[in-house]
């Protein structure tokens, strides 16, 4: 047990000192008893004997002080507390695609609404990171449970360039990967060798996830099925929302026309072979079960809390005692 406040601890001092008072006190009670002829330590209370029992009260009086000393300095302590955690990544593809309008009023506008959702539905302790794709992977805002940083980050994206499905899972697996170590810091040492994780057994997941909004056309190298693969040694499940129609939309770029269109058949591969789902955007229902299936988790987790008001509460109900206690047998406090 530490203390926030330690100097606070001075106060204990006073206590010999109320110990010492109450030990003279008695000395000329039993003088004053002495000189009016009474036996001792033994007299007479509503017409019954006490003796030792006189001192019962001012102990209780005497501890309550002694814990409420110690709550001064506000002591805290590693308790393990039982609490839902998590961290989710949401992945959005930025690409020029993604400016489509089948999808009201477009489909990054219907990516966004489904992230808004998404994000009303965590709870609290539920960490969510975004990141941006198109042709390369952006982290616009580590994992955190601020959810107005999150839905500000949400709001900034605007559709770029091309797609690369696998920089997006990418980006979205070194962000969970580095979320608990720090990175605003500046060093001049020689960077650490990457460390290659130890495959996770088939079917064990981490309590984090990656949510990938996307149309799922792949316009850029590398293969996406190797970053799923990647993502699948972790244990870590990618959910993947499809964002346009399997009809698509024809847009104009640079001059050109391009015809675009949701690639269903990728995006249900990445979801499967990482122990994810497949959903499209819109369908409340289907996202319903995303919500629910996410790699939150309820875990023990030792820390340290302050203890104080424990403290407070155990010195209220010492004194409580004492004072009832003296208030029956005497009829007094002490």
């Amino acid at each position: 047990m530490t203390f926030i406040w330690p100097i606070m601890l001075l106060s204990l001092l006073a206590l010999p000192l109320i110990a010492a008072l109450y030990v003279r006190l008695q000395q000329r009670r039993r003088l004053l008893a002495a000189r009016v002829g009474s036996m001792g330590f033994v007299q007479q209370a509503n017409g019954k004997t006490i003796g030792a029992r006189r001192h019962i009260p001012p102990l209780l009086f005497f501890v309550g002080l002694t814990i409420l000393a110690l709550a001064l300095g506000r002591p805290k302590t590693l308790i393990s507390l039982p609490r839902v955690e998590g961290t989710v990544v949401l992945a959005f593809d930025v690409s020029g695609s993604m400016a489509a309008d089948d999808m009201k009023p477009t489909r990054m506008e219907a990516a966004k609404a489904a992230a808004r959702e998404f994000v009303a539905k965590q709870p609290t302790l539920v960490r969510i990171g975004v990141v941006a794709f198109s042709e390369s992977g952006l982290q616009v805002q580590p994992p955190t449970n601020d959810r107005s940083s999150i839905l500000a980050a949400i709001d900034r994206l605007k559709p770029a360039r091309g797609t690369s499905l696998a920089t997006g899972i990418g980006a979205a697996l070194n962000v969970i990967a580095t979320k608990d170590r720090p990175t605003n810091y500046y060093t001049r040492g020689t960077p650490e060798p990457t460390v290659e994780p130890t495959p996770m057994p088939s079917g064990v997941y981490q309590p984090a996830s990656i949510v990938l909004l996307t149309d799922g056309e792949n316009t850029a190298p590398p293969d996406p099925l190797q970053a799923v693969q990647a993502a699948v040694n972790r244990g870590v499940r990618i959910f993947t929302i499809g964002v346009g129609t399997p009809t698509g939309a024809t847009l104009k770029v640079e001059g050109f026309s391009v015809h675009t269109q949701l690639d269903e058949a990728t995006l249900t591969q990445i979801a499967q072979q990482t122990g994810g789902a497949y959903h499209i955007a819109g369908n409340e229902q289907e996202l319903q079960s995303i919500y629910q299936n996410l790699g939150a988790e309820m875990i023990i987790k030792p820390e340290e809390t302050e203890v104080t008001a424990v403290f407070v509460a155990g010195s209220v109900l010492v004194l409580l005692v004492g004072t009832a206690l003296s208030l029956l047998w005497f009829g007094r406090v002490p």
